[in-house]
């Protein structure tokens, strides 16, 4: 609250005219972000960014920068990408992004991004990516965790013109990978996540796909991971590239262990009108889950393995019955 009220203060002595871009605790003003970028150098800075729609970005080599939006939903970045990449390429020490919006992206391998993150931690908040080909993409850092709270992915991924699927978040192998309290709609092609990293955790989001277009799964974890999936709501919708499953777990490799990832207390449906059958979690890994009070539709089934069998009964209906035990213990 403290930090809202000095920002709001901030923002109201600003003169008519003043710089876009405030790098604080400096008080520089600059009218480029790579400027502002650059004199940040390899510190710790904060850039305030001003209302209004930039058609800038810039590349973050040193620093730990925090790229905050002045007044959030309204400090829009649009049409503009470096190195062919992202609006904001990311190979510091560290970066925050807080209140921004970004639309409109494409470049020429068909990978924009509002966000690509190549190194160093990254946590986003209260931000929205929208009709772009991507919206946050990940290369590889095993030291380093990215996370997401409070953001809206819409409009995003695609499968076209013979170049590799885009998704609306695609991280490679990561630590770790946090999405929660976040909204996924309106994909248009590929995954809404996809994520390489060891370790997940997707919480308490929702992923509306009845708009979707040549979608595939809601999450995709291709190389396998352990950690968390709860209580996310996910609803399927009828223009689906593949519609086998919400949850893939090994589809394509086992880098890393899934022995014990937890996929509980999530609902699952189908839009009205749909006959197909699909799983909740599709698993090519054949690792022991926890997947349980999860309610799904009548079509979906909680879980697949990889030759399309379900986990013995008996085991099911053991782990259903311990977890209610345990919620009656807990209260």
């Amino acid at each position: 609250m403290i930090r809202s009220f000095v920002l709001s203060l901030l923002v109201a002595a600003s003169p008519v005219g003043a710089a876009t871009y405030t790098l604080l605790p400096a008080g520089q003003g600059f009218d480029r972000l790579q400027a502002a970028v650059d004199a940040a150098g390899d510190g710790d800075a904060t850039i305030l960014i001003a209302p209004g729609v930039h058609r800038d970005c810039a590349v973050q080599s040193a620093g730990r920068i925090t790229y905050r939006g002045a007044v959030p939903g309204k400090t829009i970045f649009e049409g503009a990408t470096c190195e062919d990449k992202a609006t904001l390429v990311l190979r510091g020490r560290g970066a925050v992004v807080e209140g921004l919006v970004f639309r409109r992206l494409g470049v020429s391998d068909g990978n924009a991004a509002g966000i690509r993150a190549e190194k160093g931690p990254l946590s986003v908040s209260n931000s929205i990516f929208r009709d772009s080909e991507q919206g946050i993409l990940g290369n590889s850092d095993p030291q380093a965790d990215i996370r997401i709270d409070r953001s809206t992915f819409a409009g995003l991924g695609r499968c076209d013109r013979d170049l590799a699927c885009a998704h609306s978040i695609y991280i490679g192998h990561y630590k770790s990978v946090t999405v929660t309290r976040s909204r996924f709609e309106r994909g248009r092609g590929g995954h809404y996540v996809k994520s390489r990293a060891a370790r997940i955790a997707i919480s308490d989001s929702s992923f509306d796909d009845t708009r979707g277009h040549t979608t595939n799964y809601m999450i995709d974890l291709p190389a396998g991971a352990t950690g968390t999936i709860q209580r996310n709501i996910f609803v399927q919708g009828h223009d689906k590239e593949n519609h086998s499953a919400f949850v893939a777990v090994g589809a394509e490799s086992r880098d890393n262990p899934s022995a014990g990832l937890a996929v509980v207390g999530n609902r699952a449906h189908q839009a009205p009108g749909i006959t197909w059958p699909a799983a909740l979690v599709s698993d090519w890994t054949k690792s022991p889950m926890r997947i349980e009070r999860n309610v799904v539709s009548p079509r979906i089934t909680e879980y697949r393995g990889a030759e399309g069998a379900e986990p013995p009964s008996l085991k099911r209906d053991i782990r259903r019955v311990l977890a209610a035990v345990r919620d009656r213990i807990l209260g």
